[in-house]
Formats: structure tokens, sequence, C-alpha cells
């Protein structure tokens, strides 16, 4: 992990609003584990809290725990990575307003950004060169009733909607609502066992017999480093 930001709030930058902060629970450098960009060496900005509690969620510790910094100081940190990829995650990133300005000067500073949403808020404001990696909720997590269907209506192709899969339950809710709502062709679908609690080989084979045109994924960080906080 490079310089985890939990730490007390501080008092901001001379001329910096106190509105352009956000409580950071950690910055690190890894690989990314899953989506599009997989495999890269990536900064990770891992945002404070969530309005979610899905029973699957590995990352609970960013609920509460981390400290305030200001965008500038989130940008040297990234910068210190050496990274070229950048991904902004939480938590809900989303429910920090000021993640929107962060993303935009990433993007001006010549990053790949992606971003990691539960698809609860609305994704509408996020800049347009931002990769949008989008959960769809399944049952099994016990938050299928918090997709934000509104966001459906501003997917585009470079979008990410990432589903994960904790039964055959589940996986049939799932090609329904791709059904449902004409989902393929229209952006990048994403299917992943739930960790631990779907064989991953089980989800390959209802993928294959069905013929589904969506792409299979496993968590590549948890592959090398398990469920270590901070890779």
């Amino acid at each position: 992990m490079i310089g985890a930001a939990a730490e007390p709030p501080r008092a901001d930058a001379p001329g910096e609003p106190r509105s352009a902060r956000l409580r950071v629970n950690e910055i690190f450098h890894s690989l990314q584990g899953e989506a599009d960009a997989v495999g890269w060496p990536t900064a990770f900005v891992r945002l404070t809290g969530c309005p979610l509690r899905c029973r699957y969620c590995d990352t609970a510790y960013a609920f509460h725990a981390g400290g305030w910094l200001t965008l500038d100081a989130i940008v040297e940190r990234v910068r210190g990575t050496g990274a070229a990829h950048v991904c902004v995650t939480g938590g809900e990133p989303l429910a920090q307003p000021n993640c929107l300005p962060l993303l935009a000067r990433l993007c001006d500073l010549g990053y790949a950004v992606s971003l990691e949403t539960s698809g609860a808020l609305d994704v509408s404001g996020v800049d347009r060169r931002v990769d949008r990696v989008i959960d769809v909720k399944t049952p099994d997590s016990g938050e299928s009733g918090r997709n934000r269907l509104e966001n459906l209506a501003s997917l585009h192709e470079r979008d990410q909607l990432k589903f994960v899969i904790g039964s055959r339950a589940d996986y049939d809710w799932s090609r329904r609502f791709l059904a449902e709502h004409a989902l393929l062709g229209r952006c990048r679908v994403l299917f992943s066992p739930s960790h631990g609690a779907l064989a991953p080989a089980e989800l390959a084979g209802w993928i294959l017999a069905d013929r589904l045109p969506v792409r299979f994924q496993l968590q590549l960080h948890k592959l090398l480093w398990g469920d270590v906080p901070g890779r």
C-alpha cells in the first residue's frame, strides 16, 4: 500500500475551500484485479462510506475509517505511485460529491481513469472520459432493490456492467435482467462468481451452456493475495 490515507482531519491548503476535500480510506498501488483494465499497474483511491450493505462485501473496513484529504493531496499521492491507470473506488465513491471533480482532474492530467460504483447512485454526472464499472446488484447481495434503473438509460459502449453471481438463482435473475432491459450489445457485461460462494467453473459452465455473450471474470487480486486489504 502506498501511503494509506486514514489520518485525522486537517486544515485545508491555503486558498483551497473546505469543500474541495474527500474522505479517503486508503490510496495504494497494485494490479487492477477486474474489468477491462485487469492486470495493469494501477493507483487505487478508495473513498470512505457506502449506503449499501451487500452480503458479500469485502471492503466493509471502508464504511467509516478514513481521513480528509484535499484533491491536490490525493493527486500528489497518485502521482507518487508512478501508475498510468487510476481507479476510484470505495465504499461507494459517488456518495461524496467531490468525487466528480476528482475524476475530472485525473482525466485532465492524462491518467486512464476508471470508477467502480455500486449502481445505486446517479452516474450521469461522471466525466465521459472515465470508464464506468457499474454493479448490478443481484438478489444474493441483499441489495437488488437498490439498483438505480435510471442509470441504464445513460449507458454507452465503454461502460461495464458487473454482475456478482452467488448462486444459480442469481445467474437466472441476471439473464432475465439483461433481456428485460435489452443490455446485451449496448455495453460490456461482466459476470463474476461471488468469492467463496460459487465455484468459478460452475458459473463458466452455465455461461457456455447458454451461449451467453458475457465476459466471465475472476478477481485477479484475490488469486494473487487473497483477502488482504490494500492489494
